[in-house]
């Protein structure tokens, strides 16, 4: 079977830790790899991803990954979140450059994922497993397709173990980037992103932001579906079945959901892949 793994993000209020709980307990049936926990925008949640992975790993049981971000944060205070990472037992780590939101936080003292890869290593050397972001149809910020995969390449080189990708609905997209890198020498597992339609103007917004390009038809057939959540569900549940079942097919090593602390989108998702 195809290795699962889930990604929550850090709750900030009593409900929200009340809804991860309760996504946590419902998604922990499906056996995941391990979970991932994200990096607040301009370090806002600092704090909170540490708690959250500490209650991943220890309420939960599951295998946490804290997401570690260069935005916003000295080498000092990298250096110490590895430390407490390492004492809280965590193995593995996604590293991303993070994206500074206008008007918030700063830069910290590392510019680039590569450069946040190197630090870990010089740091640890192989004591987390480092994965990190991949972009099937090209990071937003990108001159181009060729300088983002040179850009990714750089990553692995610095001593990236896999990779996760940005979510998208075009299987295709996904392949032709894994031959695009494999020709470039990558060999590292490079794992697709999905995200799970559960409100869909939601997504388009999402979307809009991280450059993940929503099929014509996707969006049409959402829009004729007007106010019919239900049937918005099903048809996207649907839909990102099918696309993780051509995914596993062509060789995905894994599926790695964005949950958005929801349980029920993905599960709709995996009781159609698991008949």
């Amino acid at each position: 079977m195809t290795s699962l793994s889930f990604e929550f993000y850090p709750p900030k209020t009593d409900d929200q830790r009340a809804q991860l709980d309760r996504t946590a307990r419902k998604l922990r049936a499906f056996g995941p790899e391990y979970v991932s926990c994200t990096f607040g925008a301009g370090g806002s949640t600092l704090s909170y991803t540490s708690e959250t992975v500490r209650h991943l790993k220890q309420h939960h049981g599951f295998d946490a990954a804290p997401h570690l971000s260069c935005v916003g944060g000295s080498r000092q205070e990298i250096r110490e979140l590895l430390k407490l990472y390492r004492a809280i037992g965590c193995t593995r780590i996604v590293a991303l450059r993070g994206d500074l939101p206008s008007g918030m936080g700063h830069p910290g003292d590392l510019r680039y994922a590569a450069e946040l890869i190197e630090f870990i290593r010089a740091e640890h050397g192989d004591a987390f497993r480092i994965e990190v972001g991949a972009y099937p149809e090209t990071h937003p910020q990108a001159s181009d397709a060729l300088a983002d995969l040179k850009h990714f390449k750089s990553k692995v080189d610095a001593g990236a173990d896999a990779a996760i990708t940005q979510y998208f609905y075009n299987a295709d997209a996904y392949f032709h980037f894994v031959d695009a890198v494999r020709r470039l020498g990558v060999t590292v597992p490079i794992v697709p992103g999905i995200m799970p339609v559960s409100n869909f103007s939601q997504l388009r917004r999402f979307s809009e932001q991280c450059g993940a390009e929503i099929p014509r038809w996707i969006g049409r057939k959402m829009q004729a579906y007007g106010d019919d959540s239900e049937s918005i569900r099903a048809f996207g549940a649907e839909v990102v079945a099918q696309l993780c079942q051509r995914l596993t097919e062509g060789g995905a090593p894994g599926l790695h959901f964005y949950t958005l602390n929801l349980a029920r989108p993905t599960t709709s998702v995996l009781k159609l892949l698991h008949g």
